[in-house]
């Protein structure tokens, strides 16, 4: 396993998905991992946490990026992925 900011458990929500970063002058495909969590104790929000594998460094340092949510917003992001997913079934099927 790549040397990672976030922590892959047998908790992760999604670990070896394919992603990719884009910038102005590169786009770099690798596998990611990505998680949906909240503080054990007291949550106060839903972290959405994202990490692609082995980034090269020149254009874009090792990191993790993280979204903030409140329950609301991971609500409407769970329906939003929901549709989205049903929309590609349908396509497949």
């Amino acid at each position: 396993m790549s040397d990672r900011l976030m922590s892959v458990t047998a908790h992760t929500t999604l670990d070896y998905v394919e992603g990719k970063a884009v910038g102005e002058t590169f786009e770099w495909e690798s596998v990611a991992v990505v998680n949906a969590t909240a503080d054990r104790e007291d949550p106060d929000s839903v972290r959405f946490q994202f990490e692609l594998d082995n980034l090269a460094e020149e254009h874009l340092p090792k990191h993790m990026d993280e979204l903030e949510l409140t329950p609301e917003q991971a609500r409407t992001l769970a329906a939003d992925l929901e549709k989205h997913a049903g929309r590609v079934e349908d396509a497949t099927e």
